[in-house]
C-alpha cells in the first residue's frame, strides 16, 4: 500500500476472528481501544479493537484494507473524507454529512454517525435537553451536528463564533433553512449576551494543553442555565468550573465518549448494556484520562 508503511505495518498483526479500529490522524494517546474493549466484554463478544494511524494522504490507499475489518471508528481529519469511500450512509450520518462509526455489513461499508446519540444521552443522564434558547461556540463539524439536533427539536438556535468562523456559521445556517429548520441567529462570541437555556461548546477552547481559556465571556454564564462541555481533556475545563460556580447545570464529554461508543457496539453487534455498567465505565475512563497528561485528540 504506497504511501501509509506505518498502516500497513499495523495492519499486519491485527486481524483476528474480527477487527475493529480507530482511524484518523494524529491519534496521540488515545483511550478508545481501552474504551471499545471493555465495551467488548460487557457484551460478551469477542473482538480485537487497535488505533490505525493515516497520515494525510493515505486514506484513499488504506481503502481496500479498511473492508477487512469488522468494523471501524473515524476520527479527524476524516469524518467527511470517508464517505466517498463507503456503499451507504445511515440517514443520521446523511444528514450531518459526518461519519464516526462504519460497519462492514455484508461486505458493504455503511456509515453512521453516532456522536449524535452521545450528546443527547449525556443531557440526558442530567435530566436535560437540547430545547429552548440554545447556543452552539462553534460551526464545525460536531457544531453542525449540535445546531441540527437542537433545531430539529424546536429549540431556538444561536451559533456563536469568532470573526474567522463568520463564513462556516452562515453556511451552517443556510444548511439549516435547507432542511426545512428555519434560520439561525448568528453572533461573534464576544457580543453574546442570553440568556440561553442551554450553552454548547463544539470548540477546543480550553483543551489541553490550553486549559486557561474560555470559549465565551465568563459573565455571560451568570445568564445560562446548563452548559454542555464536548471537551473531555481536562475533564473539568475551565468553563466548566466557571459554570459549576454560577450555578449552571453541567455535562463534560465523557459521557458523550462513552455514550457515542456504546451507540456503535448497539449497531456492530446488536449488544445490551446495564446502566450501572456503563456508569461505572464512564468512572473508569474519567480516571484513565485524569492519569494522562496528553495534548492530542482522544
Amino acid at each position: 500500500m504506497a504511501g501509509a508503511p506505518g498502516f500497513r505495518r499495523k495492519m499486519a498483526g491485527v486481524f483476528m476472528s474480527r477487527s475493529f479500529a480507530l482511524i484518523g490522524f494524529p491519534l496521540g494517546h488515545s483511550v478508545s481501544p481501552q474504551l471499545h474493549r471493555r465495551l467488548f466484554e460487557l457484551s460478551g463478544h469477542s473482538a480485537g479493537y487497535t488505533l490505525l494511524e493515516l497520515p494525510p494522504g493515505t486514506l484513499q490507499d488504506a481503502a481496500a484494507q479498511l473492508r477487512q475489518l469488522a468494523g471501524f471508528n473515524v476520527t479527524i481529519p476524516y469524518k467527511a473524507q470517508i464517505i466517498p469511500l463507503l456503499d451507504k450512509l445511515d440517514p443520521s450520518a446523511g444528514r450531518y454529512r459526518s461519519v464516526n462509526t462504519v460497519w462492514c455489513k455484508n461486505g458493504r461499508l455503511v456509515g453512521y454517525n453516532t456522536d449524535v446519540v452521545g450528546f443527547i444521552k449525556g443531557l440526558e443522564q442530567q435530566g436535560l435537553t437540547p430545547t429552548g434558547r440554545v447556543c452552539v461556540v462553534g460551526a464545525g463539524g460536531v457544531g453542525r451536528m449540535f445546531a441540527i439536533e437542537a433545531a430539529l427539536r424546536g429549540a431556538e438556535v444561536t451559533i456563536a463564533v469568532r470573526e474567522s468562523g463568520l463564513q462556516k456559521a452562515h453556511d451552517l445556517g443556510d444548511d439549516l433553512a435547507a432542511l426545512g429548520l428555519g434560520k439561525p441567529s448568528i453572533c461573534l462570541t464576544h457580543r453574546l449576551t442570553g440568556p440561553f437555556d442551554l450553552l454548547i461548546n463544539a470548540t477546543p477552547v480550553g483543551m489541553h494543553p490550553h486549559t486557561n481559556a474560555l470559549p465565551v465571556a465568563a459573565g455571560l454564564l451568570d445568564r445560562v442555565d446548563a452548559v454542555f462541555e464536548a471537551i473531555f481533556n481536562p475533564m473539568q475545563t475551565l468553563l466548566l468550573r466557571e459554570a459549576a460556580a454560577r450555578g449552571c447545570r453541567c455535562v463534560g464529554g465523557m459521557d458523550m465518549l462513552v455514550w457515542q461508543a456504546v451507540a456503535a457496539h448497539e449497531i456492530w453487534d446488536s449488544a445490551v448494556y446495564k446502566p450501572q455498567d456503563l456508569t461505572k465505565l464512564s468512572q473508569e475512563m474519567s480516571a484513565l484520562v485524569d492519569g494522562l497528561a496528553f495534548d492530542k485528540e482522544v
